[in-house]
């Protein structure tokens, strides 16, 4: 399971032309689920996210986690961060989970983040996403497990 995970001021998801989903601050997470991921990693990873302190303090150092922060989170499927680009000039996405595993993870994983934080949005699994940010500070971490 792969993450991007970015702290953003806001962030939105269109689908053809209509709004599915936006959040004000808080997180985007562009999630790629793998073949042999698992329910633990997904725990793991919802909660590391929402753990992160990478949010301001009082003094400016990122020293808080979206959940003191209140923020929203974004969470969007993308399975070509599975992408393998070590050969030739086509992206294999062999690694990638079959889109029946791929949507159920995805679910839980979103299941569990929605057990940290009030606000979570979501984009369409499988669909063709419009996905617009504004990446604060720029933060944007890789997380993976």
């Amino acid at each position: 399971m792969k993450i991007v995970l970015q702290r953003v001021s806001r962030a939105s998801v269109t689908v053809d032309g209509s709004s599915v989903a936006s959040i004000g601050a808080g997180l985007l997470l562009l999630v790629g689920i793998e073949q042999g991921d698992t329910a633990d990693r997904a725990d793991f990873l919802a909660a590391k996210c929402v753990q992160l302190r990478i949010f301001a303090d009082d003094a400016g150092k990122m020293n808080r986690s979206l959940i003191e922060t209140g923020g929203s989170v974004l969470a969007v499927s993308q399975f070509t961060l599975l992408g393998d680009c070590s050969k030739g000039r086509r992206p294999s996405f062999i690694a990638a989970a079959d889109p029946e595993k791929g949507r159920k993870l995805y679910d839980y994983f979103v299941t569990r983040v929605r057990e940290h934080v009030g606000d979570v949005q979501t984009g369409i699994f499988g669909a063709h996403m419009d996905v617009s940010l504004v990446n604060d500070g720029p933060v944007t971490l890789l997380l993976e497990k």
